[in-house]
């Protein structure tokens, strides 16, 4: 389990996260909602201990992470929102980098490279360099790196961007099979589709804020025959004013 309590984040006068508790359990998926500027990267960048919190804790299975930040790090799997990272290493180089960082044996990490590359198609492309992928193919390349080590928790920022549909389903199936055994997978993402497949929970933030933490299913059950899409507008910001629309509409015809 992980705990999230009056996490606070704050940049000089601007605050990024306010007073953010919650609780996510293992085996569940749980997403973030929120537009850009929301607080989920920075929710996300905490619990993987790239930002520190101005105030609160988190807690990953009863251990406090500013005191064991190490023995935390070993139980995630990481995938940044952009996956425009060592650039100059190729996408073999990258992951025997990562089994490095583990501190993993060629013998423990080679059977499940093997799977995850051609599950995501890329046994051609294992030896030319991330510089050389599209956005999607290395986005493929920093999520084989992220599964290699196969550990409890996933944390992914925007996992399915860049993805193509076979790519992006696949992944999906991953993340419902690591959560089926027990484990957590903790994802953000814009698609209210993508969320409302997958997550068990879902935490929507506005301008750093918790504004929901339930499921899905109690969402849509408070605001009957309304689609996800409608609540979250009303819920997260502005409901696509019509008049808004129009007005630009009818500029481009003046």
């Amino acid at each position: 389990m992980i705990e999230i309590n009056d996490l606070t984040k704050s940049y000089g006068n601007k605050l990024a996260l306010q007073h953010l508790t919650l609780k996510i359990e293992s085996g569940k998926i749980f997403g973030f909602l929120g537009h850009n500027g929301a607080g989920k990267s920075t929710t996300i960048k905490n619990l993987v201990s790239i930002i520190q919190p101005t105030s609160g804790s988190i807690i990953v299975d009863g251990l406090d992470l500013a005191e064991h930040r190490q023995e935390i790090k070993q139980k995630i799997a990481y995938v940044p929102d952009t996956p425009d990272i060592f650039l100059q290493l190729t996408a073999m180089e990258y992951w025997d980098l990562l089994a490095a960082a583990y501190d993993l044996a060629e013998s423990d990490v080679q059977a499940r490279r093997h799977k995850l590359v051609e599950l995501f198609n890329m046994s051609e492309r294992v030896d030319e360099t991330m510089a050389s992928f599209s956005h999607g193919m290395r986005q493929k390349a920093v999520l084989i790196g992220a599964l290699l080590t196969d550990p409890d928790i996933w944390i992914l920022d925007e996992p399915m961007q860049g993805l193509d549909p076979q790519a992006a389903y696949d992944l999906k199936q991953l993340m419902k099979a690591h959560a089926e055994k027990g484990k957590t997978v903790i994802f953000s993402t814009h698609n209210l589709d993508t969320a409302q497949q997958l997550c068990d929970e879902l935490a929507i933030l506005k301008t750093g804020q918790l504004i929901y933490n339930g499921s899905v299913q109690d969402l849509l059950a408070q605001h009957n025959g309304e689609s996800l899409e409608d609540i979250y507008l009303q819920m997260a910001g502005r409901q696509g004013d019509s008049h808004l629309v129009d007005d630009i509409e009818g500029d481009s015809h003046e």
